[in-house]
């Protein structure tokens, strides 16, 4: 989060910077590239002003959690961001 992002989202999309995946599970197990899990937990970058008579109540820097299959990745400069409506966010931590 050094650099300002360059993308503005509209109406009630946000911009989020998923988790690094789970290295080792609780035991210790160590877990491979390819059976590490998609992260589902992610920070707030950026948010559009909201729809008509409701505004986007994230704001950046929240932890927030979403669903599994939520939103559209996106790369920009080489790092993976996460573009969603404001809907498919679960809770804030």
């Amino acid at each position: 989060m050094a650099k300002k992002l360059n993308i503005t989202p509209l109406h009630d999309r946000v911009i989020v910077k998923p988790a690094a995946a789970e290295e080792k599970t609780a035991g210790g197990i160590i877990i491979p590239d390819t059976a590490k899990e998609k992260p589902q937990r992610g920070i707030i970058l950026a948010a559009g002003p909201g729809k008509k008579d409701e505004p986007v109540t994230v704001k950046p820097g929240d932890t927030v959690l979403y669903g599994k299959y939520a939103g559209t990745e996106i790369t920009v400069e080489g790092v993976d961001y996460l573009i969603m409506r404001e809907s498919d966010i679960l809770a804030i931590l």
